[in-house]
């Protein structure tokens, strides 16, 4: 009823509906601002002004004043309809307007609104509880009794006559609010593992995420890279097609003016032919014998020299074409580098970043210093006082901590230049003393290596291939892909030059493995390193 009245007051006179932005005139009234505005725009031909309402008449057109208070009520009022509508519950006992119920009573098996509520019996038979449609769920099916009690043994809903002498009377039971209230314990312990599990849920997507966004930016970083090395492909390739075609015109001009001298030369020489043979000839006609005695022999009409003359003529057009051509050498070298340029991006371009190589102290020989950051190996002739384990190398060696089982990965070293050792690869099972167990030595490590002299060769299993071209770069690059069995060696030199690749079924974990020699030069020991570079 009152929720009747209240509906009522918070209509406008002009549409009859709730009030919408609702504004005052000075005389006190409230309509919709909308609605007043049309009122008042109609009256405006008459230029004589009127509330709707109380017919009171104003000079000029009154200014409308927001009634905030109003606005607030009639949200409220309109929030709490749409809910109960929602509910669809309504009282009971209200058969001449549907008022929302508040209320119902359990034992009546009726709703209530507020004021049927007020005269409503406050007996404790009459359990009232949030307004329902299915009263009859809250009843016991068999004695028509309301459910008090919760079967534990039976997880089911019963009443007192169920408890004392139903199938349920010697179970273990409790009153409704005890047992919702373990069960609302145990939904919150589900709940907050819900929570947590939701939380680790969203720490992986916000993982995932970042890891997908490192990939584009790695994507983007080798994207660019490659264009870069591209473009200096293209520009080498320019280079070289510009030098050629250079020294092919230069070849053809210096050809061109020499075989130009040469064809002067021969002309002048046919010509001096020609004339002592047309005097050969006139003496050959001549019928005075006294005329052709006196003339000089012929074999003095042949200067002997100009008769050597046609060897030193076909001595200079033999070197004319046996003389420098193009360098082949050096534009095969050209090219071949270029391969070799194309072949690392091919390989590098899904490698993985620069692998973070740290060398592990504890495989390190007592004949090597390992820097605090534990990236250099240093041959010292004083020994380093570490114990002795079955992990520890006897001798100059040191091996890393990562190892790798798959994927691909690159990694950087440094040899001091004064230095000699061996850098590569190993298995953890390789041997810790003697000789054999130098990296390269066996069949379970492979490396590159520098003699005292400067030499390069590459060993495994005792094999050994010299490696034939001139290397002055002092830094190297190891490229392993696990999956293909590669493990291929470079010269970080400008451009990167290719030394050798050792194809494998690898079985085991991969890691680095340094190897540092001492070196003499004039009696004294000189310092010798090996250095990770990132």
């Amino acid at each position: 009823m009152a929720s009747t009245d209240l509906r009522d007051e918070l209509l406008c006179s002009i549409c009859v509906s709730t009030y919408t932005d609702p504004v005052m005139l000075r005389c006190g009234h409230n309509f919709c601002r909308v609605c007043i505005g049309r009122v008042l725009d109609t009256q405006d031909e008459s230029g004589v002004y009127s509330c709707p309402e109380c017919r009171e008449e104003f000079q000029e057109r009154p200014t409308l004043m927001r009634d905030i208070a109003l606005r607030n009520v009639t949200e409220h009022f309109l929030v709490t309809q749409q809910e109960q509508e929602i509910s669809g519950i309504f009282c009971t006992y209200c058969i001449h307007y549907p008022i929302p119920a508040v209320r119902s009573c359990l034992l009546c098996e009726a709703s209530l609104c507020s004021q049927h509520l007020k005269v409503h019996s406050k007996s404790s038979e009459h359990v009232l509880s949030n307004p329902s449609t299915s009263l009859e769920k809250r009843k016991c099916s068999v004695h028509e009794k309301i459910l008090e009690y919760y079967c534990t043994e039976d997880a089911a809903c019963i009443c007192v006559s169920c408890s004392l002498a139903g199938e349920h009377q010697e179970h273990q039971v409790e009153m409704l609010d005890d047992a919702s209230e373990k069960k609302k314990k145990k939904l919150r312990n589900v709940l907050q593992k819900l929570i947590t599990k939701r939380k680790e849920t969203e720490e992986r997507l916000r993982s995932l995420e970042e890891c997908r966004r490192k990939a584009q930016e790695k994507a983007a970083g080798e994207a660019k890279r490659v264009t870069a090395l591209c473009t200096d492909i293209r520009r080498r390739v320019d280079n070289l097609e510009k030098k050629i075609l250079s020294e092919i015109s230069r070849r053809e001009k210096q050809e061109s003016m020499s075989l130009s001298d040469v064809i002067h030369k021969l002309e002048i020489k046919r010509d001096q032919m020609s004339r002592k043979m047309r005097h050969i000839e006139e003496l050959c006609n001549m019928t005075d014998p006294l005329t052709v005695l006196q003339e000089p022999d012929t074999g003095d009409l042949c200067d002997p020299e100009e008769e050597g003359g046609d060897e030193d003529t076909g001595g200079h057009d033999k070197q004319l074409h046996d003389g420098d051509d193009l360098d082949v050498a050096v534009i095969s070298h050209t090219l071949h580098t270029l391969c070799e340029v194309i072949t690392g991006i091919r390989r590098g371009i899904y490698v993985e970043g620069p692998a973070d190589i740290l060398l592990d102290v504890n495989t390190a020989s007592n004949t090597l210093l390992i820097s605090d950051d534990l990236k250099t190996a240093t041959w010292k002739e004083e020994k380093q006082n570490r114990p002795q384990t079955t992990g520890r190398f006897q001798e100059y060696q040191v091996m890393s901590r990562r190892g790798f089982t798959s994927g691909r990965h690159y990694w950087d070293v440094e040899i001091s230049r004064s230095g000699c050792g061996r850098v590569g690869m190993c298995y953890p099972s390789i041997g810790r003393r003697g000789r054999q167990s130098y990296i390269g030595n066996n069949n379970k490590s492979w490396s590159l290596c520098r003699t005292h002299n400067n030499n390069y060769f590459v060993r495994h299993d005792s094999k050994e291939i010299r490696l034939p071209d001139k290397i002055s770069s002092d830094r190297f690059r190891v490229c392993l892909d696990y999956e293909a069995g590669q493990l291929s060696f470079y010269e970080l030199c400008d451009p990167i030059r290719h030394l050798h690749t050792f194809t494998a079924a690898f079985s085991e974990p991969l890691h680095v493995a340094l190897c540092v020699f001492w070196r003499k030069i004039k009696e004294s020991y000189v310092e010798s390193w090996l250095k990770i570079r990132n």
